[in-house]
């Protein structure tokens, strides 16, 4: 089964929603995975941005249970496809040794709408929804070529914080 790790800075605005994104494409597309979200940064204690959950429910998608989660070395093993918003967010986890191969980054990235209004989360969500599309027909595209890497284990992500 494909592994999918969507991630950002603080898992709060940008991965959650690309994440709940790419739960209705993905299954528009006919595309089996298994896939979470994570923060490169820290978010221990933080909650989904309100505005994120707003501008969600606009499409019909509902991700104001989300918590917000940091990147553990667990993810890393057993992750296929790193979706990242940003170059930084490539090249840190280039920096941690995965290979780049293994890393797309979304659109040209995605702005982080971190404490904006609104529209600029419209406008994020909106450039999520293109961007995810844009990758599902990538998948499907690999996949029918035979190019896509993936785990061949069924092993889901713990959402827990290993508490």
């Amino acid at each position: 089964m494909l592994h999918i790790l969507f991630v950002c800075t603080g898992n709060t605005c940008r991965s959650p929603m690309a994440k709940a994104i790419y739960a209705v494409k993905s299954e528009q597309y006919g595309i089996r995975s298994i896939f979470s979200s994570a923060a490169l940064g820290f978010c221990d204690g933080q909650k989904v941005s309100p505005n994120a959950v707003k501008v969600c429910n606009e499409i019909g998608i509902d991700i104001s249970g989300h918590v917000p989660r940091i990147i553990r070395f667990h993810d890393i093993d057993i992750t296929d496809i790193f979706v990242v918003m940003t170059e930084g967010h490539a090249q840190a986890l280039l920096n941690e040794g995965v290979p780049k191969e293994k890393i797309y980054i979304l659109g040209n990235g995605i702005p982080d709408p971190f404490g904006s209004d609104l529209v600029n989360y419209r406008r994020c969500r909106k450039y999520i929804e293109k961007s995810i599309d844009e990758f599902c027909q990538i998948l499907v595209r690999k996949k029918e070529n035979g190019s896509l890497i993936k785990d061949e284990s069924n092993e889901s992500y713990d959402q827990s914080d290993g508490k």
